[in-house]
């Protein structure tokens, strides 16, 4: 049972102004809880934080001693009370002001310049960082590395020229016989010679051929370029940069789904002309894996060519990369000097031997970047090589070599240590200058 009841209050409407006895001020939407009172739990006031410190005052100097500490503040060795009075200070008295700059500009000299161009080694150790932390589903073969490499630091090059360095003069330097020659043309048409010549690997990977479609066996590289130069109406642009661009990427992507075995592919190289008495000319093959470097080092010569076009440092390759472009021309310093003997530019061989059998021999010592020691046979190229044989030596810089294998140092004129049989040395020397080509 219940007692009398008297009428029940009316419910107080919802809205913006209502309010709740328990919750506070109710809005639309959830309610939000009032905050709770600082006697709500313990019934004893809670204490206001402590107030933050006042901030220190200003450090009052007298002229003398801000203008002492103007050496400090330019090296920015003074405290920070320090450095706000000297630069309060600066803005009210000029002969400091000017004092001030002349000690900062100063400052800058104490520090040398540094180069704001990558280390090339750079990209290589930070692939190798990736790829040891995930290794590739499909790797780049090792033999292809300096090739992708190199492409990927020309690219950055061009990159970053303007539009009207594309057709600054560049000199082709190469040599031919005994003498050095050279070839005018741009910066957009080494790209375009560099286009022409990757080719031939392209077409070895059964890729498109930029000159078009093939007319019998491949051309010499130096007239694949004369003939790509010549089938445009108008002189190479920044517009060949895609098309090379591309191609680059399409053959390091073909050798890796290929993978390592295909290392062995012949690449045409062209043919060498003879005179009609000796018959057809001399076909050149090389395998893919050391035509993949040998195209790595035609890029970073022909890179460095453009970069001194447009006044811009470009470092050589990575130790590791330049040692397998000097192994290479090594490796192919016999040929070649077979190929001046039956030119009549070389001294015919002195001790004539079977091949695999001992014969003469030079040791080529390479210093610095990529060094290391190979031993040429002088006689014959399938001779034996080696130390027990040796008549003569030969010390050069990695970078040096390089540059004599290309065509851009002749072969007097190379920095050269040499020791032993002289007319040996002389042939080497100008058998790596043959090595050459535009």
């Amino acid at each position: 049972m219940t007692g009398s009841e008297g009428p029940e209050p009316a419910e107080e409407p919802d809205g913006p102004g209502t309010t709740d006895r328990r919750d506070g001020p109710r809005q639309d939407g959830p309610r939000i809880p009032m905050p709770r009172s600082s006697m709500e739990d313990t019934g004893r006031p809670v204490p206001d934080p402590p107030a933050p410190p006042p901030p220190p005052a200003p450090l009052v100097l007298e002229h003398r001693v801000l203008k002492s500490l103007l050496g400090a503040w330019a090296l920015a060795a003074c405290s920070a009370a320090e450095a706000t009075a000297v630069e309060e200070h600066l803005g009210d008295c000029g002969p400091c002001a000017e004092e001030a700059l002349r000690l900062r500009d100063a400052v800058g000299l104490l520090h040398p310049e540094e180069s704001l161009d990558l280390d090339p080694g750079l990209r290589s150790r930070v692939l190798e960082s990736c790829l040891g932390r995930r290794p590739p589903r499909i790797p780049v073969p090792e033999w292809a590395v300096p090739y992708d490499a190199e492409t990927a630091r020309l690219d950055a090059l061009l990159r970053d020229i303007g539009h009207s360095e594309w057709h600054a003069p560049v000199r082709l330097r190469w040599f031919e016989r005994d003498g050095q020659v050279q070839r005018k043309t741009t910066v957009a048409g080494v790209i375009a010679h560099l286009l022409a010549v990757d080719g031939l690997v392209g077409l070895a990977l059964g890729l498109d051929d930029p000159l078009g479609p093939p007319a019998g066996d491949p051309q010499l590289p130096a007239h694949r370029t004369e003939a790509y130069w010549q089938a445009s109406r108008f002189p190479p642009t920044r517009a060949v940069r895609g098309p090379w661009r591309d191609q680059t990427h399409e053959i390091v992507r073909t050798v890796s789904f290929a993978g390592d075995g295909s290392g062995r592919l012949p690449v045409p190289y062209g043919t060498v002309p003879a005179p009609p008495e000796e018959g057809p000319g001399q076909k050149i093959e090389v395998p893919l894996r050391d035509a993949m470097v040998d195209r790595a080092f035609e890029c970073w010569i022909h890179a460095d060519d453009i970069a001194e076009a447009v006044d811009y440092p470009y470092d050589p390759p990575s130790p590791r990369h330049l040692h397998r472009m000097i192994d290479l021309a090594a490796r192919m310093l016999p040929d070649t000097l077979a190929g001046r003997r039956r030119s009549g530019l070389a001294a015919p061989p002195r001790d004539l031997v079977a091949a695999g059998a001992p014969g003469r021999s030079l040791r080529l010592e390479i210093e610095g970047l990529g060094g290391g020691e190979w031993f040429i046979a002088l006689d014959s190229p399938g001779a034996t090589a080696s130390a027990e044989r040796e008549v003569a030596h030969v010390a050069l810089d990695g970078v040096e070599f390089c540059r004599l294998a290309a065509g851009h140092v002749s072969p007097v004129e190379a920095a050269a240590g040499q020791d032993g049989d002289r007319e040996a040395i002389r042939d080497v020397l100008f058998a790596a200058a043959s090595l050459s080509r535009m």
